[in-house]
């Protein structure tokens, strides 16, 4: 009774959750830890705790389809698990091995049209890896509705090096001059994958730190960040809605300190409250400012608008 109760709780909570979203993400990444913690909390070998994390991998992809977040970058295999007893590594391997030639033939999969590739130090995986990672790209290669992204043998500094030498390298045989580095060319050098900036980071698992992830695509970008306690197996569709709550806090915010700065610069041009009004339908409810000038000049005008 008492757990009908809970997981009834649960779901109407998570449909007020629902309703307050105003907006998704286009790009999730994650750090998906705790799985080794969750299987010795079960007494279990870590193979229980990666083969329950799968699971909750698999489901986090249909809530993506879900509420239409277009990419969804997950991070399966840093470089640091190399140094992981070799029997553990090989238990991921394997892990990550089935799961590429599943997702590779799921049906729903290919019903909604999910581009799966992978990104990474992938010559330092075992060849069996490598084999699995290019079945599950190429059985997807033609889909752009949604990415998953995979990322095995990651670095975010070992990938900003390699697009650093890359550029190197390009300067040194004439292929490039210094002058025409900028961000298009690293960009260009982090290849397409992901495919657009990162919006929102999560980890699980308790710790507070984003590890090296998505350097470029998400700290660039100034990606939100929500950080949470359950381990990875135990991650919910809940979790996942708050985690977008935050997301939309970051975003609200962002819009306020724009609004702010736009009408604390009209005010300093001497713009006149009809404009004030235009750039508040522009932008939403803002905080009224004083406005103490008639309108200088048609140009900070449009410049304002056109923001």
């Amino acid at each position: 009774m008492v757990r009908r109760v809970r997981r009834l709780a649960r779901r109407l909570y998570e449909r007020v959750l629902e309703r307050e979203l105003g907006g998704v993400p286009a790009h999730v990444a994650v750090i998906q830890d705790g799985n080794r913690r969750y299987a010795d909390r079960k007494g279990a070998g870590t193979a229980v705790g990666h083969r329950a994390g799968a699971e909750t991998t698999e489901a986090m992809l249909d809530w993506c389809a879900e509420l239409g977040i277009e990419e969804l970058t997950l991070y399966a295999f840093s470089t640091e698990n190399f140094e992981r007893p070799p029997e553990e590594r090989e238990e991921l391997f394997d892990l990550i091995e089935d799961k590429l030639y599943q997702f590779a033939d799921d049906e729903k999969v290919h019903e909604d049209e999910v581009r799966i590739r992978a990104i990474g130090q992938l010559d330092l995986l075992p060849a069996r890896v490598r084999e699995a990672i290019e079945y599950a790209e190429t059985r997807t290669a033609d889909y752009d509705s949604q990415y998953l992204n995979v990322a095995l043998a990651y670095g975010g500094r070992a990938q900003l090096l390699g697009a650093a030498r890359d550029l190197a390298g390009a300067i040194e045989d004439g292929r490039l001059a210094s002058d025409d580095i900028d961000v298009a060319a690293v960009e260009a050098r982090l290849a397409e994958r992901p495919a657009r900036a990162v919006d929102l980071i999560i980890r699980t698992g308790g710790d507070e730190r984003t590890s090296n992830f998505l350097p470029w695509h998400a700290n660039g970008n100034e990606a939100a960040v929500f950080f949470c306690a359950p381990y990875w197996p135990e991650f919910s569709r809940v979790d996942f809605l708050r985690a977008i709550r935050t997301y939309q806090s970051r975003q609200e915010s962002w819009r306020r300190t724009r609004s702010e700065r736009a009408l604390a610069l009209a005010s300093a041009v001497g713009a006149d409250r009809p404009l004030v009004r235009r750039l508040t339908e522009k932008v939403g409810d803002l905080p009224e400012l004083e406005v103490d000038v008639e309108a200088e000049g048609e140009e900070a005008e449009s410049e304002l608008l056109a923001d």
